[in-house]
């Protein structure tokens, strides 16, 4: 007694459209996302880069509560005005120190508030 199957089917091929689409919308979503967190830098003089120091001390201390400027307190807006007559040049050296208790971000912070006040010459001591 021989067994008959039904007669062969024909397979199907599996369609490669919907896997384009989905890698095409991958590939979209990660351009885009990666368009969101870009960073903004700050140009940073390093140990031994630079002119000799030169001029009345620019020393702003970085804090928790706020900035000092040479001891002094000194509130963020005000910063670069009271650091204006301090140097010749925007160029000149000014030395940002954070304390143990500053984040980094506050460091940043001082740094970007005086980078978008034109001064060029900052420096980070620990």
């Amino acid at each position: 007694m021989a067994l008959a199957f039904g007669p062969p089917r024909s397979r199907k091929r599996l369609s490669l459209a919907p896997m384009i689409d989905v890698v095409f919308l991958l590939l979209v979503f990660f351009m885009l996302a990666s368009q969101f967190g870009r960073d903004h830098g700050v140009p940073l003089a390093m140990a031994g880069a630079g002119a000799a120091y030169q001029g009345p001390p620019r020393l702003v201390q970085v804090t928790a509560e706020g900035l000092r400027l040479n001891g002094t307190p000194a509130a963020a807006g005000a910063l670069a005005e009271r650091l204006a007559p301090l140097t010749r040049a925007m160029s000149d050296t000014v030395i940002l120190q954070p304390d143990a208790s500053a984040s980094l971000q506050h460091l940043m912070d001082a740094a970007g508030l005086l980078t978008e006040a034109g001064f060029t010459g900052l420096v980070v001591m620990e």
